[in-house]
């Protein structure tokens, strides 16, 4: 499988057409389908682990104190949720060079 060296929505949408063989409509719509379900797992607070690749977490970040980086002025920044991602140890070792 030969991938662009950008993976967007439409270069993936094309990787995906080329190793099914299916049209470039049906192929979109499957990596929207494919984002979508990602994308509502994390909003419902669940974690997304991909076998193979890694894990989607959603992560509560309590209050902390921020400093802008242009001025220096210190400003409180309120909790929030955030999503991170930990690679599995295949990817992990495979990035690193391993």
């Amino acid at each position: 499988m030969v991938t662009p060296p950008s993976l967007s929505r439409a270069p993936l949408t094309d990787v995906v057409r080329r190793e099914i063989g299916i049209s470039k409509a049906a192929s979109a719509a499957a990596v929207e389908q494919v984002l979508d379900a990602i994308r509502e797992t994390l909003w419902s607070g669940e974690d997304v682990s991909i076998r193979d690749f890694g894990k989607f977490k959603v992560r509560n970040k309590g209050k902390h104190l921020g400093r802008n980086p242009k001025t220096g002025v210190e400003v409180v920044i309120p909790p929030r949720r955030v999503v991170t991602f930990e690679p599995c140890q295949g990817l992990r070792d495979r990035t690193a060079g391993n």
